[in-house]
């Protein structure tokens, strides 16, 4: 057994790093830590019920992130050009929304029931897709990679495979920007939001977005730590929130190598199966929402 100074978490040394790994090798294929499972377990399971909850699932990703950026990467799969204008709007929108939560919304039960609803809307139209459209291939053990990538003030284009996508870079920056201050308001992971979005609606094949999408977490991630520690206690004038490291880093060990293994599965999964992963990572968050506003 192991105490966790910080938070007063006594439990096996081993428990959190298994459950991170267990849960992002499976949430990873489709672009997301699983962080969002994490926090209910954070709080139900090892009874860490304090503020310090939610910047300790913060220092959880920045930790987990990095291995299955590199896989990624190294399988020439990591989209770059998604990932910094994802970041360039996700990054300021999380100081902001954080401010706004501290300084005007200390009752956010009513615009999380709104998000609820949106996340519904968007596991519903994956759903819709699963269901009307010929069910995809499996992935042939040959290495699709990412090529003629180009970032503009105007479009986002890549060729994966042998198909092209474009998307005009000011929506999509847009688009984080919204994702972002609902994440520092509300503590809805952006990667949770985006990868769906991407699939759902630009269509977006989910092998060649899921690296853009943690790079983007893990951005977030980085913004969020620097606002709890630093800025909410300068506003509040209250008890500094800050993560448990020690804690953060135990998730952040088995979630590296859970991430890392999700990055390197991934080109053998079906894009139905990625697609029915993230369907209930939408339908977790945004049940966890809707049942919370009324009860």
């Amino acid at each position: 057994m192991i105490e966790f100074p910080v938070s007063g978490v006594e439990t096996y040394w081993w428990l959190p790093a298994l459950v991170a790994f267990c849960i992002s090798v499976v949430t990873s294929t489709g672009g997301v830590t699983g962080a969002f499972i994490l926090l209910p377990f954070q709080i139900s399971v090892l009874g860490f019920t304090g503020p310090g909850a939610s910047p300790t699932n913060l220092a959880f990703n920045i930790f987990a992130i990095p291995s299955g950026v590199w896989r990624f990467h190294r399988e020439q799969r990591m989209l770059w050009s998604l990932a910094w204008a994802t970041g360039l709007g996700t990054l300021p929108g999380v100081v902001i929304g954080a401010w706004i939560r501290i300084r005007y919304l200390p009752d956010p039960a009513g615009f999380k029931l709104f998000a609820g609803c949106v996340l519904l809307y968007l596991g519903a139209k994956l759903i819709y897709d699963l269901i009307n459209k010929r069910r995809a291939p499996k992935p042939s053990r040959e290495r699709l990679t990412i090529t003629a990538e180009h970032l503009g003030l105007r479009k986002i284009s890549y060729t994966y495979g042998s198909e092209t996508y474009d998307m005009a870079t000011g929506p999509i920056i847009l688009l984080s920007l919204v994702v972002g201050i609902v994440g520092g308001a509300y503590g809805i992971g952006g990667g949770a939001i985006l990868s769906p979005y991407f699939v759902a609606i630009y269509h977006l094949p989910v092998h060649s977005i899921a690296g853009a999408m943690l790079l983007g977490t893990w951005i977030t991630s980085i913004a969020g730590v620097i606002i709890f520690v630093v800025i909410s206690p300068l506003i509040t004038g209250g008890t500094v929130i800050e993560p448990d490291w020690l804690l953060g880093l135990s998730f952040g060990v088995g979630g590296a190598l859970g991430v890392y293994t999700g990055a390197f599965l991934q080109r053998f999964i079906a894009p139905m199966i990625i697609k029915i992963v993230l369907v209930v990572a939408l339908l977790f968050i945004a049940g966890k929402y809707i049942m919370g506003y009324f009860w």
